[in-house]
């Protein structure tokens, strides 16, 4: 990978229940907003990334790595990608500790990795009084911190992230959103976000993809896309 080559190369087609995806864009460095309504084909195209979905042609490039090319016959498994997921509901394992949680993530670490501590994560995130607790004894915005912990550990190459401040309220989605802006810029790891929030985009976002009925309609800095 070359130092001008995109963390993120994206070219897919899937025939979705209600719409066809057809949609090519590239990611920079720092975090990409997927936005647009329910039901644009946001989550659809995290869902191909991550490997969830098995789109009907593609060519993925994550950080110099190739993980899908129809043509070429090239379709890496889903745990092989090393894809950090944070989901708008956590999902956390119940039966296990804050701390059995977030070391799960080390499953995913290549031996060659240079994996972030963690100690380093717990510090930056501000988990280290939870890790004894259990995901049933946590606000959702503990949750979700454990969540993007979890994921961090697992020596991304790309975080995906789908819409991880819904149903939080506002003094969380606050919290959660500067733990966002830390992870972005002192972990340096490329993030793609899902989200139909505009504060979100214009807080976060270096890049926009717009998204309607499948299709990009539409890609900028969120002032060109949003106005001022």
């Amino acid at each position: 990978m070359t130092d001008l080559a995109p963390p993120l190369s994206f070219r897919a087609t899937l025939n979705h229940e209600k719409f066809t995806l057809d949609a090519a864009f590239e990611g920079v460095p720092g975090l990409t907003a997927l936005f647009g309504p329910s039901g644009a084909g946001k989550t659809t195209v995290l869902d191909i990334i991550a490997g969830v979905r098995r789109p009907k042609t593609a060519r993925i490039v994550i950080a110099g790595h190739t993980v899908v090319d129809t043509d070429a016959r090239i379709y890496v498994p889903a745990h092989k990608r090393r894809t950090g997921l944070v989901f708008q509901d956590a999902q956390l394992f119940p039966h296990l500790t804050v701390e059995q949680n977030i070391k799960f993530g080390r499953w995913f670490t290549q031996p060659d990795s240079t994996a972030l501590s963690i100690a380093l994560v717990v510090d930056v995130l501000g988990i280290g009084d939870l890790l004894k607790r259990r995901p049933a004894k946590l606000s959702g915005g503990e949750r979700q911190r454990v969540a993007l912990a979890r994921a961090l550990l697992s020596s991304p190459r790309i975080l995906l992230m789908d819409e991880p401040l819904s149903g939080l309220d506002d003094a969380r989605r606050l919290e959660i959103m500067a733990l966002i802006e830390r992870v972005r810029d002192e972990f340096a790891i490329p993030i793609t976000y899902v989200t139909h929030t505009r504060e979100e985009v214009r807080r976060l976002a270096s890049r926009v993809v717009q998204m309607d009925a499948g299709r990009v309609v539409a890609i900028g800095t969120p002032a060109e896309l949003l106005g001022p």
